[in-house]
């Protein structure tokens, strides 16, 4: 039987899912896999619309994720603390943490390497992938500072290629962050007609529609309404504003 977001007692357009337990151990390298799709009950595919995965990464020091290749994903890097540090064979070594973000334009295909110094702090960072709107399009990595946003606002980060964020993908996906004090509250990122929001808690706890998102935890919005968001903590959140009927391939080495 197929649940509605009723039967949930959240409002008609707001899905939920709680902390994944699609977990995965490597050693000192554990993921978490959060499948936007799995937000509407009954949904068979993994990704919703161009938003294939969040990843939440967790790193030990001295961890070495040695040269692997990727092809047909956008994976952004997005690290709110702590160091990733990332070798390729084009740029070769970039440093990603919480002043700098990285977009990896995976394309018809490119190798690179991760990894955590014995005297870099534990890392937990998330790795989103973003299903392109064709198959083996140009490589390339894009690699700057961000600049760190005032509390209680939205910072933007990467959209669609000529949309005015300093980062891009190659599809309908806008990313934002925020962080908020213990009893702010904010409107969502404007959403077009027609599209959705994704959002994640990365820390704290925030109330959006009546309902509560701990740490962990994902809401999907399938209305352009905009809501807005009540911190109960002090929060990190992230949001996708995505065109959920957007061309896409499935592809990706990781995100298909």
């Amino acid at each position: 039987m197929t649940l509605t977001a009723k039967e949930f007692s959240l409002p008609p357009e707001i899905f939920k899912s709680a902390r994944t337990t699609a977990i995965q151990h490597q050693g000192p390298f554990t993921l978490h896999f959060n499948m936007p799709g799995h937000n509407v009950p009954g949904a068979i595919d993994h990704g919703y619309g161009p938003l294939a995965l969040i990843v939440e990464s967790l790193l030990e020091p001295g961890t070495w994720i040695r040269f692997h290749p990727h092809t047909n994903d956008e994976i952004i890097s997005w690290v709110p603390g702590g160091v990733m540090r990332h070798n390729d064979r084009t740029v070769g070594q970039l440093i990603t943490d919480k002043n700098h973000l990285m977009v990896m334009n995976a394309g018809s295909g490119f190798w690179h390497e991760e990894r955590t110094l014995e005297s870099d702090p534990d890392l937990r960072m998330l790795q989103i992938f973003v299903r392109p709107h064709a198959a083996d399009l140009e490589p390339g990595i894009q690699h700057g500072e961000i600049s760190e946003a005032p509390a209680n606002q939205w910072r933007y980060l990467f959209g669609p290629e000529g949309s005015d964020a300093p980062f891009f993908v190659r599809n309908d996906v806008h990313f934002h962050d925020i962080r908020l004090d213990k009893g702010a509250q904010v409107e969502m990122p404007e959403v077009p007609a027609g599209w959705h929001t994704y959002f994640y808690v990365f820390t704290g706890k925030i109330a959006i529609g009546g309902e509560s998102f701990r740490e962990g935890e994902t809401g999907l919005i399938t209305s352009s309404a905009r809501m807005s968001i009540d911190a109960d903590k002090e929060s990190i959140v992230v949001a996708f504003v995505l065109n959920p009927n957007a061309k896409l391939v499935r592809l990706g080495t990781v995100g298909r």
